[in-house]
């Protein structure tokens, strides 16, 4: 795939790619309404929203139905020391580390070391979901934790500052972290509701049947399979990454004490990525869709990721539209970050935005908006 230097992108009342030094498109932004901040009869660059936003880094990479990706960073990764956002700058995935963490227990699912409808209590070892009521007839299944079905409590987690102790999985599942206990309150496979906490139950999981931790597993046979070179699900991030890391900043701007917070949480919010990274991903599941036959699983287990369940989400992703215009993504948030992935499941589209502050989404939505209707997807 031929990566094309971005040199800028413009936003707002009309907005410019410049894609390599020759190829200017012009993207125009009237068609989406009143703009967010008010009435504006000038140019705006993307730096001018961002500072609009107070959000002082962006990295973008878009892949069109021709199979050309570009890629491109956008203001500042760290305040303090100046460094800019780079296409190989580190950015928390957030909740777009659920997606990557389903692929490890559907690699699980396809060695026959696991059953997507079986109780996971079956599975787990030196820690059970407690049973109650609402688990009489119906059990917690992996299939039912993937697609938020099994009726698990806590929606997500707020991370540890520099400093503070971090508790181990077992310690989060009991409720001795900062966030509760981890259980289940509804009748498994009855509603849909957004937990993180079942994604923690997934990562106790595939540490208990592979013997490794969540980290280990998942850099062996998921992250470094796909060429994700730049992602890690470690937690605390190692040392040796800390300069390629973006910093974390609040609503109004101000960078986050200690830099950032750390997620023990691996699953549900642990990764750190790039969005070229993500890319990666996306691009396996469409190539395995298309034929890959060594991808990292098999065709009719990606075609079981991608089957809507209750409130169109599938096996780790959200699911929008149908047919030829069905997408798979994800988006992300944890202090300090905020992210979006979306892909066409039958076209080579995808785009993927990171953002190092919590005032991301509405910039985000921006430039999602001007590059669909540039690509007119």
């Amino acid at each position: 795939m031929k990566i094309i230097n971005v040199f800028r992108l413009l936003l707002t009342l009309s907005i410019s790619l410049l894609i390599s030094c020759k190829h200017e498109i012009e993207i125009d932004f009237n068609s989406f309404g009143p703009n967010p901040s008010g009435n504006f009869t000038k140019e705006e660059s993307l730096i001018e929203r961002m500072n609009h936003y107070k959000v002082p880094g962006v990295s973008i990479a878009v892949v069109d139905s021709g199979g050309t990706m570009w890629a491109k960073g956008f203001g500042i990764a760290n305040t303090v020391n100046g460094k800019k956002v780079g296409t190989e700058t580190l950015f928390q995935a957030g909740s777009i580390s659920k997606p990557i963490a389903a692929l490890s227990v559907l690699k699980l699912f396809e060695e026959g070391k696991v059953d997507l409808d079986e109780d996971v209590n079956t599975y787990l070892k030196d820690w059970k979901i407690p049973e109650n009521k609402f688990t009489v007839d119906q059990k917690v299944s992996v299939r039912r934790l993937l697609t938020h079905t099994a009726g698990v409590t806590v929606h997500g987690f707020p991370g540890y500052r520099q400093g503070d102790s971090i508790p181990s999985i077992q310690m989060i599942l009991n409720g001795e972290g900062n966030t509760g206990v981890i259980y289940v309150d509804t009748i498994p496979g009855s509603t849909w509701r957004y937990s993180g906490g079942g994604y923690t139950i997934i990562e106790k999981l595939v540490e208990d049947i592979s013997g490794l931790s969540f980290e280990e597993y998942l850099g062996v046979n998921i992250l470094r399979p796909m060429g994700m070179k730049n992602s890690t699900y470690e937690q605390p991030l190692p040392s040796d990454l800390h300069a390629s890391a973006s910093a974390a900043y609040t609503d109004n701007g101000k960078i986050i004490e200690g830099l950032w917070h750390n997620y023990p949480e691996h699953a549900a919010a642990g990764l750190w990525t790039t969005p070229t990274d993500l890319v990666k991903f996306c691009i396996e599941i469409q190539k395995i869709l298309s034929g890959k036959t060594n991808g990292v699983l098999s065709r009719e287990t990606v075609e079981l990721m991608l089957t809507k369940h209750m409130n169109n989400w599938g096996l780790g992703v959200s699911l929008e539209n149908d047919h030829d215009s069905l997408t798979f993504g994800h988006r992300g948030k944890n202090a300090g970050f905020t992210n979006y992935m979306v892909s066409f499941v039958h076209k080579d589209n995808t785009l993927v935005i990171m953002a190092n502050g919590d005032n991301g989404r509405e910039l985000i939505n921006e430039i999602q908006r001007s590059v669909f209707n540039y690509y007119q997807w």
